[in-house]
């Protein structure tokens, strides 16, 4: 074996810099990488058992941990016996930090951030921005990723031009703050106009899929592009988190619950198709009953049926830690209760997708995705990378068939 083995835990984002690293850090057999993830206490936990894990599984390789949690944790991360040596986020694309001294720092240009691997499935994570400028109460990523940078528009063509020739029918723009791309670009383009852009240099791209959106940030055309643009997926995924307005200012969002029922109503009346995804967090400090009730209500008002929901957990320097904070079973129950809403609403939207013809673009493991994300079990033999029309007659254990 040639390739090092890379374990990327977390974010779309650090899927595909995991791709990248591969490609990097190709000949190197004996090496063991660890993209960590920090976003919360049980992801930081996640990366410690993914440490061990790997330690036990190959116990003469180099293990290097790099990733959020690597910034974040940096001290504990670190000390941990399993691991030898940190490499920071920032320079991680960098060949010059993989020499493997200790802590190096040189940081990498944003077109070599923005490079896309070959993809390893039919479906390509193409980064064109990284870090954040936001302060959220409750998220320490700030810190991990450091301040948003983005890719050019020439820089993101390249990537996307490479994807391609790969063999990716379907591309995925990712970022850890998409929405916010350009604005450090002469000119402060908006994430429109990249999207636009995309679709008229690449008319052979059969799909274009955005990750997360921060839906306050949505520009004019983007929007229109998602209402109107067939090759844009009809997969709409929010930086929701809650659908308590109080809640909300404590967190520190940007949006109210209003703008997000706005957003995706003004959506929906164009397009009626468009399958809703969102981060739900429960048990934020101070969220009340009613608080929580309003973030079940809106799973149903914004019809969300790809729902992430994560339990609350206080990261070590954030303002939220020092909020009042609610007990550990209460939080824990209320992510149950979001989990149960969320699918619930799934599986009749599932339900409702049976008889209805679905282009699906197949991968790997006899499963594909149509447009909207909805996972279909693909007839035996079909090879991946193909679209193929199909018409479910069932619902199996999430899956049409």
């Amino acid at each position: 074996m040639n390739a090092p083995r890379v374990i990327a835990l977390g974010c779309r984002l650090n899927l595909a810099e995991g791709e990248r690293l591969r490609t990097l850090l190709a000949g190197k057999s004996d090496l063991v990488v660890i993209n960590s993830c920090a976003v919360t206490g049980e992801a930081l936990r996640q990366t410690r058992q993914a440490i061990r894990r790997a330690r036990r599984a190959q116990p003469s390789a180099r293990l290097v941990v790099t990733g959020c949690a690597a910034e974040i944790d940096r001290e504990a991360i670190a000390a941990m016996p399993e691991v030898d040596a940190l490499v920071p986020n920032a320079a991680k694309l960098d060949p010059a930090a993989w020499s493997l001294a200790p802590l190096p720092s040189p940081t990498p240009s944003p077109a070599r951030a923005a490079r896309a691997p070959a993809p390893a499935r039919t479906r390509a994570f193409v980064p064109v921005q990284n870090g954040c400028d936001h302060a959220c109460t409750f998220c320490a990523i700030p810190q991990g990723r450091g301040p948003s940078r983005s890719a050019s528009l020439a820089e993101a063509l390249r990537a996307v031009e490479e994807a391609l020739a790969a063999g990716a029918r379907e591309v995925v723009l990712t970022g850890v703050d998409l929405t916010s791309w350009g604005h450090d670009l002469p000119g402060t383009p908006r994430l429109g106009a990249l999207v636009r852009a995309i679709l008229d240099a690449f008319p052979q791209l059969a799909r274009l899929r955005l990750s997360s959106l921060d839906g306050i940030e949505i520009d004019p055309l983007l929007c229109e592009l998602i209402a109107q643009e067939a090759r844009v997926m009809p997969h709409l995924h929010l930086s929701l988190q809650h659908g308590a307005d109080l809640i909300l200012k404590r967190m520190k969002r940007r949006h109210l619950r209003r703008d997000a029922l706005e957003l995706v109503a003004r959506l929906k009346a164009a397009r009626p198709e468009i399958a809703i995804g969102a981060d739900l967090i429960a048990g934020f400090p101070t969220e009340t009953a009613a608080h929580h009730a309003q973030s079940l209500a809106i799973i149903d008002e914004l019809e969300i049926v790809h729902a992430h929901v994560f339990p609350f957990s206080p990261r070590p320097g954030t303002p939220a830690a020092r909020m009042p904070q609610l007990p550990r079973d209460l939080v824990k129950a209320r992510a149950a209760e979001l989990r149960a809403r969320a699918a619930a609403r799934r599986s009749a939207w599932l339900h409702s997708l049976v008889g209805q013809p679905l282009e699906v673009l197949a991968e790997r493991g006899g499963t594909g995705h149509a447009p909207n994300f909805a996972p279909v079990a693909l007839p035996a033999g079909t090879a991946p990378g193909t679209l193929i029309t199909l018409t479910p007659s069932s619902l199996q254990e999430g899956l049409l068939a």
